[in-house]
């Protein structure tokens, strides 16, 4: 299969400079292995969703001379994926209801174990499912972070895939869509590393392909915060997206670049010196 990247930023608010690093650097492999570079809008939860902030992020990208191939794929739009693939674990038995509270869960560290739920059935309360973790080890490479290993049951417990008022989990819908859009390799930030694990778990699950992983540095602000998460998040300027794309371009390690006339033109100069073994190798997170 040839190869076939993603940028899946999730709607909570305008593109940051950390998002664009996630996308350059996204954008860089797809096109470095002379495949195909794709976007998908994680909008699946709609209490954490900005209103307009979608449209804002798919306007803001072509500005920086990122351009997907296909339309960009909404997850709202992938609702019924989801519910067969819920419906597969479930005839499966591999999932199962849940009522416990974090209280019920305190004296395990907040991990659920048991493969079944400790709480009472409460009638008037809908449940959460969540997926049956064994005891076993979820080993993979990581192109940037090295060998990964990760006991589930130990580090994790069963996890949650859908929630008590019916939305899918993070977990499920990255599954489906990385498995529907035929993703080879997974580029993204370096928080999400500690998904990657319960992913290929339920990736076995349902019998997708496993996609390869390549987590990059985070960018954080001068508190050593998540930069998405603090308050130096502000939107970058898609009216100038010369300086800001600079930015990150350097933060990724691709090599001085002379003067573009535009972000189309400094992309190209950017491919020409990119090399995937040159981006930042490290274990915990960068700081810009």
């Amino acid at each position: 299969m040839s190869y076939r990247g993603r940028f899946a930023p999730s709607p909570t608010g305008h593109l940051h400079f950390g998002s664009l690093v996630a996308a350059v650097g996204s954008w860089l492999c797809a096109r470095h292995a002379g495949g195909e570079w794709l976007l998908r809008i994680e909008d699946i939860d709609p209490p954490r969703e900005v209103p307009g902030s979608a449209a804002s992020i798919l306007a803001a990208l072509p500005a920086f001379g990122l351009v997907a191939d296909p339309p960009a794929l909404f997850q709202s739009q992938r609702i019924a994926a989801y519910d067969a693939a819920f419906e597969r674990l479930r005839a499966a038995g591999q999932v199962f209801p849940c009522w416990c509270s974090r209280s019920d869960l305190a004296d395990a560290g907040g991990i659920h174990r048991d493969g079944r739920c400790v709480a009472s059935p409460q009638a008037a309360q809908a449940p959460a499912w969540r997926l049956r973790v064994p005891d076993i080890a979820i080993a993979f490479d990581d192109a940037l972070q090295g060998p990964q290993r990760q006991n589930l049951r130990d580090e994790v417990g069963d996890f949650v895939i859908r929630r008590v008022e019916g939305l899918y989990s993070y977990q499920l819908a990255c599954v489906v869509d990385d498995a529907y859009q035929r993703i080879t390799e997974v580029v993204r930030g370096l928080d999400l590393l500690d998904s990657t694990a319960r992913q290929i778990w339920l990736q076995r699950c349902l019998g997708l392909p496993t996609p390869a992983y390549r987590h990059l540095p985070l960018v954080l602000d001068g508190e050593g915060r998540k930069l998405s998460k603090s308050g130096q998040a502000f939107p970058i300027d898609p009216a100038a997206p010369l300086p800001a794309l600079r930015q990150a371009l350097a933060f990724l390690r691709v090599p001085a670049l002379p003067a573009a006339a535009d972000a189309h033109q400094l992309l190209v100069q950017a491919l020409a010196n990119f090399d995937p073994a040159d981006l930042p190798h490290c274990s915990g997170h960068s700081v810009a």
